[in-house]
């Protein structure tokens, strides 16, 4: 901003300067040369009077001693004495018609005509010429003035126009300031008032945002607080029902185990929610996907199986750590499996693949795909996966680093989550290669 302002201010000055100077400068050049017309007018007007034509042929006409070129001729337009062309010039002709002095203006000179008169009439013309060299002279000096005017007014203004722009600039940095803080969570940051009606008016509204946001932030967090009291206090009764339904039988039946296991997953599922929605810094920030894939055979083998349906793990490169947290991860997994058993169809694949710094964790089946309207998947929440669904499963891969995403919508779909690998940085350049070469990489059920 600052750099366009001193271009525009400094740009109107040198229009303006210009609009000003040129003409000036034109004026006084003609104004010098009539000046030094006139002067020489005179100067011939003098020299006329020291010239007598009406002697005798035997008497020389003499001259009066000047540093102009001075020539006389007598009516008829012939050199009579002087230094000239042999026949009278237009200012002559013109000074003997009008009777009347007559200047003319050439390249290099100045001529002036003035007719010699004895009583009533004419007898002859005394022609002067005279260098502009004093002109020009004259008018380079005032060319130069002119110029060095121009130029201090340009630099004035240019200098004015740096000092404005930073005055400008100052609180405009100071508000950008303000709206990183806001936009990383510091809601106390307020833009400080200045005395730009404009920008003040952006910074109340940014403060006012700032405010506002923040009782949203709050309620929301009480909101979380009371809600995971209110979903642990009977989840931890029905565990406790469940344990001691466990403890009273010899051999605890397997419906109460598999009971048992769903109650600890979704009490993991509502802490591992409620953390991320408050931002709350994960204990752990690396999962090893090697690990996370053996887990995910492991439960799933036997669900998938009593629905007919095969599992295959194919792992295509040596699984890294990945830089987001296991309860993450875990997670956005379940929900991919949970939406490949309910809504897919035939042979689950799990791969596992390296792309570029990143590693990607992919979930196909043999269904017929998402529809016409893949995003329709992640707008609407579909996924049944423990009430969390693809659309809460990309808001939680979005929040730790990752990215979810359909990379395959037709028929056999196939939804892939990236991770950057833990020693490269979250959204790295090559994570954003496309997962699934050849195919139209899509945004999601």
């Amino acid at each position: 901003m600052k750099r366009r302002l001193v271009l525009a201010i400094a740009g109107v000055a040198a229009c303006a300067v210009a609009l000003f100077a040129l003409p000036l400068g034109v004026a006084l050049e003609r104004g010098y040369r009539s000046e030094e017309l006139l002067r020489l007018q005179r100067d011939t007007v003098a020299a006329t009077r020291a010239v007598d034509l009406t002697a005798g042929a035997h008497d020389r006409v003499e001259l009066p001693t000047s540093s102009d070129q001075l020539a006389i001729y007598g009516v008829a337009g012939s050199l009579i004495a002087g230094r000239g062309p042999a026949s009278a010039g237009a200012a002559a002709r013109a000074a003997l018609r009008s009777r009347r002095p007559t200047g003319v203006v050439g390249s290099a000179t100045l001529v002036v005509a003035v007719p010699v008169l004895s009583g009533e009439r004419v007898t002859g013309v005394v022609v002067a010429q005279r260098s502009q060299r004093g002109i020009t002279g004259r008018t380079r000096r005032a060319w130069l003035a002119l110029g060095g005017l121009a130029a201090g007014v340009v630099g004035l203004a240019v200098l004015a126009a740096v000092a404005l722009g930073r005055r400008l600039a100052r609180p405009l940095e100071t508000l950008a300031a303000t709206a990183r803080r806001v936009g990383e969570g510091d809601f106390a940051a307020r833009a400080p008032a200045t005395s730009i009606r404009e920008i003040d008016e952006v910074a109340d509204a940014l403060n006012r945002s700032s405010r506002h946001i923040h009782e949203l932030i709050s309620r929301e967090r009480s909101f979380s607080a009371n809600a995971s009291h209110q979903l642990r206090t009977p989840l931890a009764a029905m565990r406790l029902e469940l344990e001691g339904l466990a403890l009273a039988q010899d051999e605890p039946l397997p419906e109460v185990t598999s009971a048992l296991a769903q109650v600890e997953r979704l009490q993991s599922t509502i802490e591992t929610l409620l953390s991320v929605a408050r931002g709350t810094p994960q204990a752990e920030r690396t999962s090893d996907l090697g690990v996370l894939v053996r887990d995910l055979a492991d439960r799933w083998h036997g669900r998938l199986a009593a629905a007919g349906r095969p599992l295959h793990v194919q792992v295509d490169a040596e699984p890294s750590a990945i830089g987001m947290s296991p309860a993450v991860l875990g997670e956005i997994a379940e929900v991919l499996m949970e939406n490949a058993l309910v809504h897919g169809d035939g042979a689950v694949t799990v791969t596992v693949r390296r792309v570029g710094r990143a590693m990607a964790l992919e979930v196909a089946d043999r269904g017929p795909g998402f529809g016409p309207d893949p995003d329709a998947a992640f707008a609407r929440g579909r996924g049944s996966g423990h009430g969390i669904g693809l659309a809460l499963a990309r808001s939680l891969a979005d929040a730790d680093g990752g990215r979810l995403q359909i990379s395959h919508a037709g028929s056999a779909p196939t939804v892939t989550l990236l991770v950057p690998c833990a020693e490269s940085e979250p959204g790295g350049g090559e994570a954003s290669e496309d997962p699934q070469p050849g195919r139209r990489q899509r945004p999601g059920r």
